[in-house]
């Protein structure tokens, strides 16, 4: 009796905590917001380098901030700044996420620089587990004492720090060796893994998980990336112009230029309203690996490989890693070869495959006039 007493006491104090142990919290709510953070971070900060660079606008390339002293100095644009506080961001955005407490959610600017720079390549894996657990431990000790200035602030940075020295190089390290792994599965087979990457991060996307962080997380740039980019178009441009009659204009921006995910309502009540955009992403993803051999070298990392045509991030982020692979000597030039295999990859062939296999299941019975309705 005294242990379930016990162990009914401590559920209590969870809940009250608003400590929520579940799938959906950490694998949905975290990890999206976590991509939204390295949004507004690291891929920004990309983005405005980009533009700065390439419509020479001086103030976006011009040194705002320099750190340090001596021969040991970090000079930083606009778009730098922004990009060197991705790990703050992304644990900021996760604690908000889990609905931390002020004092909590403003120590985790902390936890975040800490576990994202000492992840390395696989930092936003390493921030996603780190800052979920010291989020959620200084929720528990937050306003329990009349310290509570100093307590949770100390208990939160303590457990995020010893953490990101403890698990964060060997995370960052883990996904650092899965995303070269994929990368080198690609280039040595990319029309197998054009169709495994496509498809599967095609289906992440739509589904209601990230698919940005999932990139991020892992690296995926290279062809690899590429075939990524084909997937997400794949389906969003594909289910905004196969739900063109259902949903019209209203329907065609909001899920060709925002996100897939609004059909996922849809698709539990029939899965195979999935099947073309499903389809178009196994033809597009090798298209992309083999035949134009796009490529995914965006400076920000595998971030824009999950975005998609969301806000057009993935095609800047092609075209990002163009120019820095030109300004390294990695590319003698952009072609125009390279901008058509883009521009189909994004938009014209998803939007015709998908239309075409929609036409096909339409006609068997399989997908009915009103099954790719969007909410009004």
């Amino acid at each position: 009796m005294s242990d379930l007493s016990a162990a009914q006491k401590f559920r209590g104090f969870l809940r009250r905590k608003n400590v929520v142990l579940s799938a959906r919290r950490y694998g949905i709510d975290a990890m999206g917001a976590m991509a939204q953070g390295l949004f507004c971070s690291l891929l920004i900060g990309t983005i405005i380098n980009t533009i700065g660079t390439q419509f020479h606008i001086p103030f976006l390339t011009d040194v705002v901030a320099t750190l340090g002293s001596g021969g040991h100095t970090i000079e930083y644009t606009v778009g730098g700044l922004a990009s060197a506080m991705s790990g703050p961001a992304m644990a900021i955005a996760i604690g908000y996420a889990l609905q931390a407490p002020p004092l909590v959610l403003f120590s985790l600017a902390t936890v975040g620089f800490a576990s994202n720079t000492l992840g390395g390549a696989g930092g936003p894996l390493a921030v996603l587990f780190i800052a979920i657990i010291a989020a959620e431990i200084g929720k528990l000790v937050s306003k329990e004492t009349k310290i509570d200035i100093l307590v949770t602030p100390l208990v939160t940075i303590f457990v995020g720090v010893l953490l990101s020295a403890w698990w964060a190089p060997a995370i960052g390290a883990a996904a650092n060796q899965v995303g070269a792994l994929i990368r080198w599965a690609t280039a040595l087979q990319p029309f197998w893994m054009g169709i495994v990457v496509s498809v599967v991060i095609g289906i992440a996307l739509t589904l209601p998980i990230s698919s940005a962080a999932i990139c991020a997380a892992l690296g995926l740039t290279g062809l690899a990336g590429g075939a990524a980019v084909a997937g997400c178009c794949a389906n969003m441009v594909g289910f905004a112009v196969l739900s063109f009659r259902e949903n019209r204009w209203g329907g065609l921006v909001s899920q060709g230029l925002g996100t897939s995910m609004l059909q996922m309502p849809n698709i539990v009540k029939n899965p195979r309203i999935w099947l073309p955009a499903i389809l178009t992403s196994a033809i597009t993803g090798p298209l992309a690996t083999c035949v134009f051999r796009l490529e995914m070298n965006d400076p920000a990392g595998g971030v824009a490989s999950g975005m998609g045509t969301c806000g057009l991030v993935g095609q800047i982020g092609v075209y990002a890693g163009w120019v820095s692979d030109v300004a390294g000597g990695v590319k003698d030039a952009i072609t125009a070869f390279d901008w058509a295999g883009l521009v189909l990859i994004s938009f014209v062939l998803p939007a015709i495959l998908t239309w075409a296999f929609g036409l096909f299941f339409r006609r068997i019975g399989w997908i009915g006039e009103s099954d790719l309705k969007l909410p009004d």
